[in-house]
Protein backbone atom coordinates (compact mmCIF):
# COMPACT_ATOMS: atom_id res chain seq x y z
CA UNK A 1 0.00 0.00 0.00
CA UNK A 2 1.08 3.65 -0.36
CA UNK A 3 3.80 5.20 1.76
CA UNK A 4 2.53 6.02 5.21
CA UNK A 5 2.50 9.78 4.90
CA UNK A 6 1.07 12.45 2.65
CA UNK A 7 -2.48 12.62 1.36
CA UNK A 8 -4.29 9.90 -0.56
CA UNK A 9 -6.57 10.26 -3.57
CA UNK A 10 -9.54 7.89 -3.64
CA UNK A 11 -11.36 7.84 -6.95
CA UNK A 12 -14.85 6.50 -7.46
CA UNK A 13 -15.46 5.43 -11.06
CA UNK A 14 -18.90 6.05 -12.49
CA UNK A 15 -20.93 8.14 -14.90
CA UNK A 16 -22.44 11.54 -14.02
CA UNK A 17 -26.16 12.28 -14.13
CA UNK A 18 -29.18 11.02 -12.24
CA UNK A 19 -30.01 8.54 -15.02
CA UNK A 20 -26.81 6.62 -14.14
CA UNK A 21 -26.97 7.00 -10.37
CA UNK A 22 -28.31 3.52 -9.55
CA UNK A 23 -26.43 1.58 -12.24
CA UNK A 24 -24.03 -1.24 -11.33
CA UNK A 25 -21.29 0.64 -13.21
CA UNK A 26 -21.64 3.44 -10.63
CA UNK A 27 -20.85 1.40 -7.52
CA UNK A 28 -17.54 3.32 -7.28
CA UNK A 29 -19.46 6.60 -6.86
CA UNK A 30 -21.74 4.91 -4.30
CA UNK A 31 -18.76 3.69 -2.27
CA UNK A 32 -17.17 7.16 -2.11
CA UNK A 33 -20.48 8.79 -1.23
CA UNK A 34 -20.87 6.35 1.68
CA UNK A 35 -17.29 6.89 2.88
CA UNK A 36 -17.55 10.69 2.66
CA UNK A 37 -20.85 10.64 4.57
CA UNK A 38 -19.72 8.34 7.38
CA UNK A 39 -16.31 9.94 7.86
CA UNK A 40 -17.77 13.47 7.72
CA UNK A 41 -15.87 14.74 4.71
CA UNK A 42 -16.37 18.28 3.43
CA UNK A 43 -19.31 18.96 1.09
CA UNK A 44 -18.71 17.90 -2.53
CA UNK A 45 -17.53 20.71 -4.79
CA UNK A 46 -16.64 20.97 -8.47
CA UNK A 47 -12.91 20.66 -9.23
CA UNK A 48 -10.53 18.71 -11.50
CA UNK A 49 -13.33 17.97 -14.03
CA UNK A 50 -15.11 16.19 -11.23
CA UNK A 51 -16.49 16.54 -7.74
CA UNK A 52 -14.18 16.45 -4.74
CA UNK A 53 -14.63 16.09 -1.04
CA UNK A 54 -11.93 15.85 1.58
CA UNK A 55 -11.59 14.45 5.04
CA UNK A 56 -9.35 12.63 7.47
CA UNK A 57 -9.45 8.88 8.06
CA UNK A 58 -7.11 7.20 10.55
CA UNK A 59 -5.24 10.49 10.92
CA UNK A 60 -4.51 10.85 7.23
CA UNK A 61 -5.86 13.33 4.68
CA UNK A 62 -7.98 11.65 2.02
CA UNK A 63 -9.27 13.37 -1.11
CA UNK A 64 -12.33 11.74 -2.62
CA UNK A 65 -12.86 12.35 -6.34
CA UNK A 66 -15.77 11.45 -8.60
CA UNK A 67 -14.77 12.25 -12.21
CA UNK A 68 -17.65 13.91 -14.10
CA UNK A 69 -16.08 13.21 -17.49
CA UNK A 70 -17.94 9.94 -18.12
CA UNK A 71 -16.18 6.65 -17.54
CA UNK A 72 -14.14 6.61 -20.77
CA UNK A 73 -12.35 9.86 -19.90
CA UNK A 74 -11.93 9.33 -16.13
CA UNK A 75 -8.15 9.52 -16.43
CA UNK A 76 -8.17 13.23 -17.32
CA UNK A 77 -9.89 14.13 -14.07
CA UNK A 78 -7.77 11.78 -11.93
CA UNK A 79 -4.50 12.85 -13.49
CA UNK A 80 -5.37 16.53 -13.02
CA UNK A 81 -6.14 15.98 -9.32
CA UNK A 82 -3.03 13.85 -8.68
CA UNK A 83 -0.83 16.38 -10.47
CA UNK A 84 -2.28 19.35 -8.55
CA UNK A 85 -1.92 17.51 -5.22
CA UNK A 86 1.59 16.35 -6.25
CA UNK A 87 0.73 12.73 -5.52
CA UNK A 88 2.61 9.70 -6.81
CA UNK A 89 0.51 7.11 -8.64
CA UNK A 90 0.81 4.74 -5.61
CA UNK A 91 -1.21 7.24 -3.56
CA UNK A 92 -4.19 6.81 -5.92
CA UNK A 93 -6.89 4.16 -5.37
CA UNK A 94 -9.75 3.52 -7.80
CA UNK A 95 -13.03 2.09 -6.47
CA UNK A 96 -14.79 0.31 -9.34
CA UNK A 97 -17.30 -2.32 -10.38
CA UNK A 98 -15.88 -5.79 -11.06
CA UNK A 99 -17.71 -8.34 -13.21
CA UNK A 100 -15.36 -11.17 -12.27
CA UNK A 101 -16.24 -11.05 -8.59
CA UNK A 102 -19.47 -12.36 -7.07
CA UNK A 103 -21.91 -9.65 -5.95
CA UNK A 104 -20.76 -8.14 -2.66
CA UNK A 105 -17.22 -9.54 -2.80
CA UNK A 106 -14.26 -7.16 -2.58
CA UNK A 107 -10.63 -7.47 -3.64
CA UNK A 108 -7.82 -4.94 -3.33
CA UNK A 109 -4.85 -5.01 -5.64
CA UNK A 110 -2.16 -2.81 -7.11
CA UNK A 111 -1.59 -2.64 -10.85
CA UNK A 112 -2.56 -5.40 -13.24
CA UNK A 113 -4.81 -5.46 -16.28
CA UNK A 114 -7.99 -3.50 -16.83
CA UNK A 115 -10.25 -6.42 -17.87
CA UNK A 116 -12.19 -4.31 -20.36
CA UNK A 117 -13.03 -1.63 -17.78
CA UNK A 118 -12.94 1.71 -19.62
CA UNK A 119 -12.45 3.79 -16.48
CA UNK A 120 -9.37 1.79 -15.46
CA UNK A 121 -8.11 1.79 -19.04
CA UNK A 122 -8.27 5.58 -19.20
CA UNK A 123 -6.54 5.95 -15.83
CA UNK A 124 -3.76 3.69 -17.08
CA UNK A 125 -3.48 5.87 -20.20
CA UNK A 126 -3.42 9.12 -18.21
CA UNK A 127 -0.77 7.91 -15.75
CA UNK A 128 1.15 5.93 -18.41
CA UNK A 129 1.25 3.08 -15.88
CA UNK A 130 -1.24 0.64 -14.34
CA UNK A 131 0.45 0.83 -10.92
CA UNK A 132 -2.36 2.51 -9.01
CA UNK A 133 -4.40 0.68 -6.40
CA UNK A 134 -7.85 -0.73 -7.10
CA UNK A 135 -10.70 -1.66 -4.79
CA UNK A 136 -12.68 -4.11 -6.93
CA UNK A 137 -16.34 -4.20 -5.93
CA UNK A 138 -18.06 -7.34 -7.17
CA UNK A 139 -21.26 -6.95 -9.19
CA UNK A 140 -21.28 -10.49 -10.61
CA UNK A 141 -21.30 -11.59 -14.25
CA UNK A 142 -24.57 -12.00 -16.18
CA UNK A 143 -23.26 -15.31 -17.58
CA UNK A 144 -22.88 -14.36 -21.24
CA UNK A 145 -20.62 -11.74 -22.78
CA UNK A 146 -23.46 -10.37 -24.93
CA UNK A 147 -25.35 -9.52 -21.74
CA UNK A 148 -22.47 -7.64 -20.09
CA UNK A 149 -23.28 -4.11 -21.28
CA UNK A 150 -26.93 -4.37 -20.24
CA UNK A 151 -25.90 -5.82 -16.88
CA UNK A 152 -23.26 -3.18 -16.13
CA UNK A 153 -25.42 -0.26 -17.29
CA UNK A 154 -28.55 -1.69 -15.69
CA UNK A 155 -29.79 -0.45 -12.33
CA UNK A 156 -29.27 -2.57 -9.25
CA UNK A 157 -32.37 -4.73 -8.81
CA UNK A 158 -34.56 -4.70 -5.71
CA UNK A 159 -33.08 -8.01 -4.57
CA UNK A 160 -29.57 -6.48 -4.79
CA UNK A 161 -30.31 -3.80 -2.21
CA UNK A 162 -29.62 -5.93 0.87
CA UNK A 163 -26.12 -7.03 -0.14
CA UNK A 164 -25.32 -3.65 -1.73
CA UNK A 165 -26.10 -1.71 1.45
CA UNK A 166 -24.18 -4.24 3.52
CA UNK A 167 -21.19 -3.96 1.19
CA UNK A 168 -21.12 -0.15 1.18
CA UNK A 169 -21.42 -0.13 4.99
CA UNK A 170 -18.59 -2.64 5.33
CA UNK A 171 -16.24 -0.77 2.96
CA UNK A 172 -16.95 2.43 4.89
CA UNK A 173 -16.39 0.74 8.23
CA UNK A 174 -13.09 -0.84 7.12
CA UNK A 175 -11.79 2.29 5.34
CA UNK A 176 -9.23 3.10 8.07
CA UNK A 177 -7.44 -0.19 7.32
CA UNK A 178 -7.17 0.82 3.68
CA UNK A 179 -5.66 4.17 4.69
CA UNK A 180 -3.14 2.38 6.90
CA UNK A 181 -2.04 0.14 4.03
CA UNK A 182 -3.52 -3.01 5.54
CA UNK A 183 -5.18 -4.34 2.39
CA UNK A 184 -5.48 -7.95 3.59
CA UNK A 185 -7.12 -6.91 6.85
CA UNK A 186 -9.42 -4.56 4.95
CA UNK A 187 -10.60 -7.44 2.74
CA UNK A 188 -11.02 -9.76 5.74
CA UNK A 189 -13.03 -7.16 7.65
CA UNK A 190 -15.32 -6.48 4.67
CA UNK A 191 -15.83 -10.23 4.20
CA UNK A 192 -16.75 -10.66 7.88
CA UNK A 193 -19.14 -7.73 7.87
CA UNK A 194 -20.88 -8.84 4.67
CA UNK A 195 -21.40 -12.46 5.68
CA UNK A 196 -24.99 -13.42 6.26
CA UNK A 197 -25.76 -12.97 9.91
Amino acid sequence: MPAQDGPLLWVGLGNPGSEHARQRHNIGFMALDAIARRHRFSPWRKRFKGEVSEGVIAGRKVWALKPMTYMNASGDSVQQAASFLKLPVEAVTAFHDELDLAPGKVRVKKGGGVAGHNGLRDMRRAFATPEFWRVRLGIGHPGHKDAVTGHVLGNFAKQDQAWLEKLLDAVTDAAPMLVEGRAEEFMTRVALLTQEA
